[in-house]
């Protein structure tokens, strides 16, 4: 038993010392490689910004000025709790500003801004409404 031990430990003596003796094929030298400068990154948030959307506060602003109708638009903030931020108006207002930029519109006629309490599951409401027009200059 003791032989075949020392049969053993001696092959694999010297299955590793010939692993050792091996010399190793030299790295093969790759050319250089141009880098190209990346390019500028996009930032994220590359919407376009709507052109401004002019606010009519009355009627009597528009006497003279040819325009068109494109719709109703209404803009609202929601205050879900009574801890909660309060309702802004100003806020309410762009939202219905940025709606109808999203409609071509170039003005907005205010009807109204109005902040309401329990209202579609508001604990307060800030809600504007206008309508979208499309103002020509002369």
């Amino acid at each position: 038993m003791r032989a075949l031990s020392l049969c053993l430990l001696a092959g694999s003596l010297t299955l590793t010392g010939c692993s050792l003796l091996q010399s190793k094929p030299a790295p093969t030298q790759e050319p250089a490689k141009m880098i190209e400068p990346a390019a500028p990154e996009k930032p994220a948030h590359t919407a376009p910004r709507p052109s401004p959307v002019k606010l009519y506060q009355n009627a009597e602003e528009l006497v003279g000025k040819p325009f068109r109708d494109l719709g109703e638009v209404s803009g609202s903030v929601c205050q879900t709790t009574s801890q909660g931020n309060a309702p802004s108006l100003t806020t309410a207002r762009k939202r219905m500003l940025t709606k109808a930029a999203g409609m071509k519109a170039n003005a907005v006629l205010l009807h109204q801004c109005v902040v309401l309490s329990d209202s579609n599951g508001c604990y307060r409401q800030a809600l504007c409404q206008g309508s979208a027009l499309n103002v020509s200059e002369q």
